[in-house]
Parts: C-alpha cells; sequence; structure tokens
C-alpha cells in the first residue's frame, strides 16, 4: 500500500478556499478517472493513488505533476475554520487569518500552523513552526519544533504582519544556526519587526473536543454546515454540486478541517432549507455519533479504519459516551506529533514464526489531563492484543469522566515553565519487557488499579507473554 505521503496533494492555504478553486479541483480529479479525493490532516486535498479503472493516476495523459504539491511542500494550517462556530480569542477575525494567509509569498517547506489557543479543533503544536494566538491584539507566541532543534519558545511576541516574513527567514537560516538565542539575534539584526515582551506564558484551558458536523445556527440570520464521510472517500459529483450551491447562494468560502470533514460557514437562513433538500437527494448523513467523529486515521489506510470501526461498535454497543475525547491511531511510532487525547499505537508485527501467524499489538497512551495541547502523553498499557483494545479503552474514557473538571489549575504549556518529572515504581516482565503498574492495574487479567505487585497471586502471569510471577522486575520510570 502505497503511505499517505507519496499520494499526488494538493495544499491548501490555511484550509480556506472559495467554490471556484474547489471546482477547479474536482474537474481535474475527474479528468483524471477519479470519482472520488481524500481531506487530509494538514487541511490539504489527496488524490487516490488509482482511478476509477484501477489505473494510476500518474499514467493519465492528463496527469500534471505541476498541478499538486512537491514532496517538500507543506501546506500551512490555520484555525481560521472555526472562527465565528467556535471559542475565539476576542480581537482574533477571520479577515486576520486571510490576511496572513495572503502574505505567504512563498512555499514552505516548513509545516506551519497559524491557530486561536480558545479554539480545540485545530491542534496548536503539530507544525514545525506553531504561531498562536495571545491576549494582545495582533500579537502571537511562536512555538518551535524544528527539526533536531530542541523545543522552545521564541523569547517574544510575533506582530500579525510580521509572520510571513519571520517564517520565510526561519526557514532559510535555521539549519545554519544551533539555538533560539542565535535566531532570535540574526532575526533582530537582518530584518525590521515589531515584537512583544512577552509578559505571561501561554495558558491554555481544556475544553472538551466540540461537535462539527450537521446544520447548526450561526448568529441571528445564519447558519454553518459540517460535513464528515466515514471513508474520507469524498463523491465529487456531490461536492461539484455542492460548489454551484455555494456561488448562487454567495456563500464564499470552504473550510477543511485537520479531522477529515469540511466546514460551510455563513449560510443565508433563506437558503437553509435548499441545501437540506439537496443533502437529502444525494442521502447525505449529517448527524454521526461523536463516537464515529473524533478519530483521527492515516488516510488511505483500511486497517486503521477496520480497527476504528472494530472500537466503535464496541462502545455503541456498550452505550459508552466519549463526548469531548478524542482518538488517534498510528502505525508510524516515530511520527510523535499527536493531536488526540488518547493515541493507539500499532507495534511492529513480528515475522511468521512457522505456521503460526503472529497478532499485531498495541499500545496506548493518553495526553496529560486528556488535552493534546500539553503535549504531554502518558502510557497508559503496553502490547495490547486488539480484542482488549475495547475493554482497556472504556476503562481508560472512565477515568476521563471521573476527573473532567478536576484537572490541574497549571495549564501553562511551553519552554517558558519548568516541566516536573515524577519517579514511579513499576515492574516489568523479562522476556517481552511489558509493565505492570499498579496505578492502572492490569485489564486483560482483571487487576483493577491500585493492586500493588506484591499482592498479586502467585499464579499471576504476564499479559502478553504469559511469564510467571517471578520473571518481573522491580524497575523505576519517569513519567512527565
Amino acid at each position: 500500500m502505497k503511505r499517505e505521503h507519496d499520494l499526488q496533494r494538493v495544499d491548501v492555504k490555511g484550509g480556506v478556499l472559495s467554490p471556484i478553486e474547489l471546482q477547479h479541483i474536482i474537474d481535474y480529479a475527474q479528468d483524471l478517472g477519479l470519482d472520488t479525493f481524500y481531506f487530509g490532516s494538514r487541511q490539504d486535498i489527496i488524490f487516490p493513488l488509482n482511478n476509477n479503472k484501477g489505473n494510476m493516476i500518474t499514467s493519465h495523459n492528463s496527469f500534471d505533476s505541476s498541478f499538486f504539491a512537491s514532496e517538500k511542500q507543506q501546506n500551512i494550517s490555520s484555525s481560521y475554520v472555526s472562527i465565528d462556530i467556535f471559542n475565539a480569542t476576542v480581537w482574533l477575525r477571520g479577515t486576520t487569518y486571510l490576511y496572513i494567509l495572503e502574505e505567504f509569498s512563498y512555499t514552505p517547506e516548513l509545516k506551519i500552523n497559524i491557530t486561536d489557543p480558545k479554539q480545540q479543533i485545530v491542534p496548536l503544536f503539530s507544525g514545525d513552526l506553531n504561531f498562536i494566538a495571545s491576549p494582545h491584539e495582533d500579537y502571537w507566541y511562536l512555538f518551535l519544533k524544528l527539526p533536531d532543534w530542541e523545543e522552545m519558545y521564541y523569547p517574544v511576541l510575533i506582530y500579525t504582519w510580521d509572520i510571513a516574513k519571520i517564517a520565510k527567514a526561519i526557514e532559510e537560516v535555521y539549519q545554519e544556526l544551533n539555538n533560539v538565542e542565535e535566531l532570535f539575534q540574526f532575526l533582530n539584526e537582518s530584518l525590521d519587526t515589531n515584537n512583544r515582551v512577552i509578559e505571561k506564558p501561554l495558558k491554555v484551558d481544556f475544553n472538551p473536543f466540540p461537535y462539527y458536523e450537521g446544520m447548526n445556527k450561526m448568529g441571528v440570520n445564519q447558519y454553518w454546515l459540517g460535513l464528515y464521510w466515514r471513508n474520507n472517500q469524498y463523491d465529487l459529483k456531490f461536492l461539484k454540486v455542492l460548489c454551484e450551491f455555494c456561488i448562487e447562494h454567495r456563500i464564499g468560502k470552504i473550510c477543511l478541517t485537520p479531522w477529515k470533514s469540511f466546514i460551510l460557514k455563513g449560510i443565508p437562513r433563506e437558503s437553509k432549507l435548499a441545501l437540506e433538500k439537496l443533502l437529502g437527494q444525494f442521502g447525505i448523513n449529517v448527524r454521526h455519533s461523536a463516537l464515529e467523529l473524533n478519530w483521527h486515521l492515516p488516510v488511505n489506510n483500511k486497517k486503521t479504519l477496520d480497527l476504528k470501526k472494530f472500537l466503535v461498535m464496541n462502545f455503541d454497543q456498550n452505550d459508552i459516551s466519549t463526548y469531548g475525547l478524542t482518538f488517534g491511531i498510528t502505525t508510524n511510532r516515530r511520527k510523535k506529533r499527536y493531536f488526540t487525547s488518547v493515541v493507539i499505537e500499532e507495534n511492529k508485527t513480528p515475522e511468521v514464526i512457522r505456521d503460526f501467524v503472529v497478532r499485531p499489538t498495541y499500545n496506548v497512551l493518553y495526553a496529560k489531563n486528556f488535552n493534546p495541547n500539553t503535549r504531554q502523553y502518558i502510557v497508559y498499557a503496553q502490547d495490547i492484543d486488539q480484542m482488549d483494545l475495547p475493554g482497556l479503552l472504556l476503562e481508560l474514557t472512565k477515568t476521563y469522566f471521573l476527573n473532567l473538571g478536576t484537572e490541574e489549575d497549571d495549564q501553562t504549556v511551553g519552554g517558558l515553565v519548568e516541566k516536573e518529572t515524577l519517579e514511579i515504581e513499576v515492574y516489568q516482565c523479562r522476556d517481552c519487557h511489558t509493565i505492570y503498574d499498579a496505578s492502572v492495574g492490569d485489564v486483560v487479567n482483571n487487576i483493577p488499579e491500585g493492586i500493588d505487585f506484591v499482592e498479586l497471586p502467585d499464579d499471576y502471569s504476564c499479559a502478553l507473554c504469559d511469564a510467571s510471577k517471578n520473571d518481573f522486575e522491580k524497575i523505576i520510570i519517569e513519567v512527565v
């Protein structure tokens, strides 16, 4: 299977495009023989590898590589999609985002995020350069996650109209510098900027993840619509008709989200019924459960989609609520830019041993306080079989709701505050390295949390490899 980053990608700057621009992309996709395309996690558009005849689109007569983003090019991600419909910093306007995006006259090779910390739908820290709105009008924090650099905040606030030129300058010189102090000195000497002193570190309050689908009120006389497809394969015929509707009813922007969905804002009240009829004619479902919506999966990966369906089915059968939580499934453990409350990591499957097929196992991690913006992930369980995942995740969701509203008051994020580490005593299997942590227990062996290792029965065995209790050794690990 071809990997996500090998697929042909169309960048959508800031996740914002006009209906006419989307029509142009759809027309070209149909010229290549496609019936559907995908939305990506950086608010971009991704074309399938093969068209509806099963042929590679790269071999089609109409294929033009210049239509697509290069391998090095990165899409700019922004929270423009959230403005006017979700929580927002008081001074931010939609026009602010659009002016900033317009200033980017070059093609970035670094991932750039331009976001509002008051919203939850677009991740704050998944870029290399993360511009995050401050309480001061037209000023932004800059959090650096540059390749091979230590993660750190830039030491001053960045002025709105300096964002593009600072981003470009950083991209040009960061590989020749060693640290943020050198970068700060270089930019001060080479650019005319309107910086501001940081008076308080960035504080990100935790709020449950919003519901982003369906027809919803927007002010007095307008609505917004969020649309989501379970398989992330968006029908081009429907999208084309929808673009025509937007043009006719003067809906100027279509916004992509990082959750493989899109949102229309500013739908006139008098156009609501016509839009509902259009959705009905195409049989479009606009009320998926939050159980299904709040997942982040790799594009074009059937295995992870099947795992999600399996887990959602189990949640549904057990009548479990996951409102406010987000889940991610990843097959690439080297890629650590998570932005969900709970992460399910697939371990590398060993080679087939003789006639035995070894099933994959998974690690489960959760964000500190279940807030992905802390960027701190705690290991909840390791080397779990797929059949044991539902029960384990159900227990984790109970922990979330038990502690909801009692999170630590300290939600300060980033390099301006020293991180604290906690040493805890656990027991590790010598054979497969599975961890037994008394604060978690052992879901597979029905051991509740709070049971010390020494209190386990003598016939206790490792949940993964069945090693005996005597094969465990006490170790000390650090938890951030």
